[in-house]
């Protein structure tokens, strides 16, 4: 392998160079949404593409670094916000750094010991996750994607099961004019390291 570079225009959702593209609908987040009945309801009528992830297949190894587009569309599930499942890094010492290119939304953030955070995303901002903190891009807008570039550690993989089992400590949910932060009634402590 060679050093390489390559084209993005600030907001494009260019194919080269990223040779993987995995699509998630509204059934692989079974369970994330709060308003299940909203959420059953919705995939009764179809299952629509929630978000959409492109990136570079990179060797699973210290020293080589995953980049990729992370695209979020726009919709709701009741009140809260389209987003991607979230996740924490199978190696917790591992940070990430995402820059949002195009559209309006937040990256929540949570610690294993249920400590959080929310940055918002517009074109142009960094959000840098620290180590050992799970993440979650969510769509704040009504009308266009949420484009955002990221850049992790090949080596640092991803722990989806203790977000599924417990969920995210907050809500994000929509309100006029705006968006609100709640508490997860659903949220639990329960399975917080169980998948380091």
């Amino acid at each position: 392998m060679r050093p390489f570079g390559f084209e993005m225009p600030a907001g494009e959702c260019q194919t080269d160079p990223y040779d993987s593209h995995i699509e998630r609908r509204l059934s692989s987040l079974s369970g994330q949404f709060f308003n299940q009945g909203e959420y059953e309801n919705l995939l009764r009528n179809g299952d629509p593409v929630v978000y959409e992830v492109r990136s570079m297949e990179r060797p699973e190894q210290e020293g080589e670094l995953s980049f990729g587009l992370s695209i979020v569309h726009p919709g709701r599930v009741g009140d809260e916000y389209y987003m991607t499942k979230g996740h924490f890094h199978q190696v917790r010492e591992t940070a990430e750094i995402y820059h949002c290119l195009r559209g309006i939304g937040a990256l929540l953030m949570e610690s294993g010991d249920g400590d959080w955070a929310l940055e918002e995303f517009r074109p142009g901002r960094v959000v840098y996750v620290v180590p050992g903190w799970a993440h979650r891009s969510i769509n704040l807008s009504e009308q266009e994607d949420l484009v955002t570039f990221f850049v992790y550690p090949s080596h640092a993989g991803h722990d989806y099961a203790t977000i599924e089992s417990r969920g995210f400590r907050k809500l994000v949910l929509h309100e006029a004019g705006g968006y609100k932060l709640a508490d997860n009634p659903r949220w639990s402590r329960a399975g917080a390291e169980c998948h380091v």
